[in-house]
């Protein structure tokens, strides 16, 4: 795929997010999540996946005389682009959306170079329901929401969302060829 050009975010984006090395306990806020991602950055960096570069974080955006921060701002340099990341304790919810819109719009108006393409936004969630996600067309947004585990589930459950995965991956594959 990279050698012929088609590198998209639904290549680079994974989901779900395995932070087990984080060593978060049973309960935590979004706020210990961030410290904990901040502290194992390295580890982090891996798990996102091959490009990405940290940037920013609590990116503090300003929009009509009201701060607002962002979590975590990192550059994927294989999409050439901004990568925004909003950390959720608990389910995704509808209203995040428009959270991320509003950052991604913002970086792209006010941080974006040139020559990157449009930045990118994950919503990293502890849960999600798809047919939100289906409906609410984030794609569109340029907005990935993605599930983290802390703690790594059973094999049998790991060995079933690998299958799951890997059919998506190749159903994927085939329509991009087709």
């Amino acid at each position: 795929m990279r050698d012929a050009q088609r590198m998209s975010p639904n290549l680079v984006m994974r989901d779900p997010y395995i932070l087990d090395f984080l060593g978060l306990r049973e309960t935590w806020h979004e706020g210990d999540l961030e410290a904990a991602i901040i502290r194992e950055m390295e580890s982090f960096l891996l798990e996102l996946g091959a490009g990405f570069t940290f940037v920013a974080r609590q990116k503090r955006i300003q929009i009509d005389d009201e701060d607002f921060h962002l979590d975590l701002l990192f550059y994927n340099r294989k999409l050439k682009r901004l990568v925004a990341v909003e950390l959720k304790v608990g389910e995704f919810k509808p209203a995040y959306k428009g959270q991320m819109e509003l950052y991604l719009r913002w970086l792209d108006k006010h941080e974006r170079e040139q020559e990157e393409a449009t930045p990118l936004g994950i919503i990293l969630c502890t849960g999600k329901k798809a047919e939100q996600i289906e409906l609410l067309e984030l794609d569109k947004s340029g907005i990935h929401v993605a599930e983290y585990v802390t703690t790594l589930p059973p094999r049998d459950v790991l060995a079933a969302r690998l299958r799951t995965a890997t059919a998506q991956a190749r159903l994927h594959i085939e329509q991009i060829r087709h």
